[in-house]
C-alpha cells in the first residue's frame, strides 16, 4: 500500500539512497534538509538527482532546529525516518555544544513535530558508537552497560531515550536502528573507504591510526536501506536493532581489499590511535534477523568494487 514518508537529512548519503528505493516503489517522499556545511553542497544536490525528477518527492530546505519551520510541512504523513544529525565521532569532541543543538534538540523537535501532526512511526538512526569500549562481543541489543565516549555517541544514546519518552507518553511507535559503518556508493566524501581511495588514487598518504588492528563492522548502503524498510512495516511500540553486517575487518585488512579492488598500492602515513575511537565494533544481528528478515547480502569486497563503479561514473559524469 502506497505511504507517504518524511526523511530528515534526505539529501544525505543514506538519506537519499533510502529516498530513492522508497520512489521506486511508488511510495511518497517529503524530504527535508539544511545543507549543512559538513561536505560540499553540490554533492547532496547531486544526491538527490533522481528524487527531484519523480512527481511524488517534495523537498523542504529545513533545519530541524528551528521547531516552527517544521510545522509547516502540512501533508499527511504515515512514518518518519529521522536520519538528520551532525555526523562524525572525531568533529563532536571539539565542537560538543553544536552535537547538543543538532542532534538532541533536533531530535527533540521531530519528536514534538509527530506527536503535534499526530503521526504514530518513527525510525531513527542511532549508531554503533554508543556500545563504545565493550568487551562482550559481538554487541547485542540487551547490553545496558553502555558507555559512549564520545559527544557524538552521547548524543544517539540520547536520541533512543527521548524515542522510549515519547513512546510512553504520546504512543509513538519508535525503532532506533543502530547503523555499524555504512558505506558504498554516495558515502560522505570523510568517512574511510571513500577517503582511503582518494588517497591511493592520487598517491597521497593514507592516515593510518594506531597499529592496523582496529576493527570495523563494514555495512553496504542497500543492506542498510533494506534493515531501514523492514523497520518501517514492525509493529511495536519501541524498540532497538543493531544493523551491520556482523564480520569486521581490520584498517590493515580494509586498506589491502582497497588495493586489490582500485588496483594500486597505497602510501601510509602512521599516526597514533585518535580521541573517541574504539577498537572494535562487531554487530549480533540475530534480532534484527529474527524480527525484521534482517539479512545483509553483500560482502565488503563485493560493497567496494560497487563503489568503485559508482566513483568512475560520478567522476565521469561531474567532469563533463
Amino acid at each position: 500500500m502506497k505511504k507517504c514518508y518524511l526523511i530528515t537529512g534526505v539529501a544525505g548519503f543514506i538519506g537519499s539512497s533510502l529516498a530513492d528505493r522508497l520512489l521506486q516503489n511508488g511510495n511518497d517522499v517529503i524530504g527535508i534538509d539544511n545543507f549543512d556545511d559538513f561536505y560540499d553542497k553540490s554533492i547532496k544536490l547531486n544526491n538527490l538527482s533522481y528524487a527531484i525528477r519523480n512527481a511524488n518527492f517534495v523537498f523542504h530546505e529545513k533545519d530541524i532546529t528551528h521547531f516552527d519551520s517544521l510545522l509547516q510541512i502540512s501533508n499527511k504523513i504515515d512514518c518518519i525516518i529521522h536520519l538528520a544529525a551532525k555526523a562524525g565521532v572525531r568533529p563532536s569532541i571539539s565542537n560538543p555544544r553544536l552535537y547538543q543543538d543538532v542532534n538532541i534538540i533536533g531530535t527533540q523537535n521531530i519528536l514534538d513535530f509527530a506527536k503535534t501532526k499526530v503521526i504514530n512511526k518513527v525510525v531513527f538512526a542511532s549508531s554503533s558508537s554508543i556500545y563504545g569500549i565493550n568487551p562482550n562481543f559481538p554487541w547485542k541489543e540487551s547490553d545496558n552497560d553502555l558507555k559512549p565516549i564520545s559527544p557524538y555517541a552521547s548524543t544517539k544514546m540520547a536520541g533512543e531515550l527521548m524515542g522510549h519518552v515519547y513512546s510512553h507518553l504520546y504512543d509513538i511507535s519508535f525503532i532506533a536502528l543502530r547503523f555499524f559503518t555504512v558505506y558504498g556508493p554516495r558515502q560522505r566524501p570523510d568517512l574511510a573507504i571513500h577517503k582511503f581511495s582518494n588517497a591511493i588514487l592520487q598517491n597521497k598518504p593514507i592516515p593510518f591510526f594506531g597499529d592496523g588492528n582496529t576493527l570495523r563492522d563494514y555495512t553496504y548502503i542497500d543492506d542498510i536501506v533494506s534493515g531501514i524498510l523492514s523497520a518501517t512495516k514492525y509493529e511495536t511500540k519501541y524498540d532497538i536493532f543493531n544493523l551491520g553486517n556482523t564480520s569486521p575487518v581490520s584498517l590493515a585488512g580494509l586498506i589491502e581489499l582497497l588495493e586489490v579492488v582500485f588496483d594500486k598500492k597505497a602510501i601510509i602515513e602512521k599516526l597514533p590511535m585518535q580521541e573517541g575511537d574504539v577498537p572494535i565494533t562487531f554487530a549480533d544481528i540475530s534480532k534484527a534477523n529474527k524480527l525484521l528478515d534482517y539479512l545483509p547480502q553483500t560482502n565488503l569486497k563485493e560493497g567496494i568494487e560497487k563503489f568503485k563503479v559508482w566513483k568512475t561514473e560520478n567522476e565521469k559524469n561531474t567532469t563533463r
